[in-house]
């Protein structure tokens, strides 16, 4: 099979295996209304998955599985076990079990993600940037999926949004299967210490890669998780009805869908640029497009769709375009045979992040509305900027995208 073929292949495994992530959060208010939660126990519905996420992937880094188990079999097997949370939280008795198979569905998705990085960088050394980008650019289609078939279907049937996406997570795990091995590039696996984790925090240059994606990463999910809530109260405000948010949500959900779904758009543009000019030019360059949007989003809330939802688009396509290459990055400058191991303790530090993040924002709106609380995300990415351009100055950035930097 041709690392093209492999890719395409991977791409569609992580779009379908990654359709559980935003599952419960594309059916956030129906679940509210079930389970009785307030707004700070809707947001859990969606820190549950990151925390879970953070201690299958920090497990997973500290045991080096991504590097010394086939990858391949570690994505398949935990595709399916987080396409069975899913189906649990479609039939959770109440809040205390949804949560908690919440949190599984995170640490089986950990096992999703980072290993199937680390496949494409074995199947890839040239145009690493922009493969990674396709592979991240499918996962962002399928974190956004749910969001459409919750605009598909009446708001009264929020079942078989959970239950579509834990069919997704089964497929995506066989469609991995298909790969015929981890790839030619792939370091030979290496004997297990407790001294992996500890080498990659140690390395300074990897250490502003893993800055610069906490500053990408304290921006992104907080974006994904409340656009919907402000649409929803961006519409409110326009109109003064409580309705003109689609009875349901399905406006804010077909809005929120578009707005994610177009960073795959995003992902594909920052690796085809990135592999030509350098991942800490274009990651800067992204970052300060997406900070810059998170800023000017008060001003248009409130607006008309047709005003908003441009500024939206922007911001989905750059708030997402600098994220594969921070994890090409990592798999650049990363000892070899820890490729897996660094790329999984890189993502596991991110999700940490969002946890705050994604906790804080509505926090903040009940405080002082919608409006301005987006501007909030802006401070990731001027943090990551700097610590980008810090990177492009060490020699050790001659390791990246073949000597750009």
């Amino acid at each position: 099979m041709s690392a093209r073929r492999v890719l395409a292949v991977l791409a569609a495994s992580e779009l379908c295996g990654m359709a559980p992530w935003f599952s419960a959060s594309a059916v956030a208010p129906a679940l509210s209304r079930v389970w009785r939660l307030d707004t700070a126990g809707g947001a859990w519905l969606t820190i549950s998955v990151q925390l879970g996420f953070v201690v299958g992937a920090l497990g997973s880094a500290l045991l080096t599985l991504a590097d010394r188990w086939s990858a391949r079999r570690l994505v398949a097997g935990s595709a399916w076990l987080a396409g069975l949370a899913t189906l649990g939280v479609a039939f959770a008795p109440g809040p205390g079990a949804g949560i908690a198979l919440r949190m599984l569905t995170g640490a089986a998705l950990a096992g999703v993600y980072p290993p199937g990085m680390k496949i494409v960088a074995g199947w890839y050394r040239e145009g690493r940037g922009l493969a990674i980008g396709v592979l991240v650019g499918a996962l962002t289609l399928g974190s956004a999926l749910p969001h459409l078939v919750r605009w598909a279907v009446p708001p009264e049937y929020w079942r078989p949004v959970l239950v579509i996406a834990a069919a997704a997570a089964f497929v995506g795990g066989l469609l991995v299967l298909l790969v015929p091995h981890d790839g030619p590039f792939a370091a030979p696996a290496p004997r297990f210490t407790w001294r992996a984790a500890p080498r990659v925090l140690a390395d300074r240059a990897m250490s502003l890669a893993n800055l610069g994606y906490l500053g990408h990463m304290w921006e992104l999910y907080a974006m994904w998780t409340w656009l919907a809530a402000f649409v929803a109260a961006s519409e409110l405000a326009r109109t003064g009805d409580p309705t003109a948010g689609g009875g349901g949500g399905r406006t804010p959900a077909l809005v929120t869908f578009t707005v994610v779904g177009s960073g795959a758009l995003g992902c594909w543009l920052g690796g085809k640029l990135a592999d030509r000019w350098g991942r800490t030019l274009i990651t800067s360059v992204a970052m300060t497009l997406s900070g810059t949007c998170a800023l000017a989003s008060g001003m248009a809330f409130g607006q008309p769709l047709v005003m908003l939802v441009p500024l939206l688009l922007v911001w989905g396509v750059t708030v997402i375009a600098d994220s594969a290459q921070f994890s090409a990055a990592v798999s650049e400058l990363a000892p070899r045979e820890l490729v897996g191991t660094a790329l999984t303790l890189q993502t596991s530090l991110g999700f940490l992040l969002t946890c705050l993040t994604i906790y804080l924002l509505p926090w903040v709106a009940a405080r002082m509305g919608w409006r301005w609380s987006m501007t909030l995300l802006a401070l990731g990415p001027a943090g990551g900027v700097w610590a980008m351009l810090a990177l492009r100055r060490r020699p050790e950035a001659a390791a990246l995208a073949g000597g750009r930097g």
